[in-house]
């Protein structure tokens, strides 16, 4: 399991860096475009603090073009690459052809049979927009469950996006997602609840400790 920061910010990767738990940074084009920097300017100082994996999603739509674009981002974020492939048809032939020589994901997905396709291409996650699909299609977690069992015991994870509160993040897991990404203010949410906070004035009053 892992738990990933959704923001192409520098301020915000550098505050959920500093925690020392968040293990990766997912973008997307909208998130890229509300940067004061360049889309290659943003990646090459997310690529630069990122712990670990670093994801772009392609915004070409010819096959040609998304071969392309995966090559110059691969030469801007290095190793650390993820690329972000939407689940369409052009899209799996491109993660078929991309995914041995770096690291893919298919985002976009709305159905079991679309994971299963992002299997066989060889894609390291499948990406499922949880609240998206639950407004779209009734039930996003089903949709994570059902992904699950399609992929259980293959090498593609389920990564889940489009998460709205704790508790969403945390029934996201439970339905199988190996990894979650929020955004920053949803990561400061998931590590209080009012209970913990009240448990440790209570120690703090009645207790003591090492001086």
């Amino acid at each position: 399991m892992a738990i990933y920061l959704d923001s192409a910010s520098i301020a915000d990767a550098q505050t959920a860096i500093q925690w020392g738990w968040v293990k990766g940074i997912t973008t997307n084009p909208t998130l890229l475009a509300k940067s004061n920097l360049s889309p290659e300017a943003t990646l090459t100082q997310l690529a630069a603090i990122a712990p670990y994996e670093l994801f772009y999603q392609l915004t070409a739509s010819t096959y040609e073009g998304m071969l392309a674009e995966a090559e110059r981002a691969y030469e801007m974020i290095g190793e650390k690459t993820v690329l972000k492939i939407p689940a369409t048809a052009i899209g799996f032939q491109a993660t078929a052809y991309l995914s041995p020589q770096m690291d893919c994901s298919v985002t976009a997905i709305y159905s079991p049979a679309q994971a299963a396709i992002a299997q066989d291409a060889g894609a390291k996650y499948a990406i499922a927009y949880v609240n998206r699909a639950t407004r779209l299609l009734g039930d996003g977690l089903a949709l994570v469950q059902s992904m699950a069992k399609i992929l259980q015991g293959s090498n593609t994870k389920i990564l889940a996006a489009s998460l709205k509160s704790p508790e969403e993040a945390a029934e996201a897991l439970q339905a199988g997602a190996s990894v979650i990404t929020v955004p920053l203010n949803l990561l400061q949410q998931m590590t209080t609840h009012p209970l913990s906070e009240q448990t440790v004035i209570e120690f703090n009053e009645n207790g003591r400790g090492i001086k």
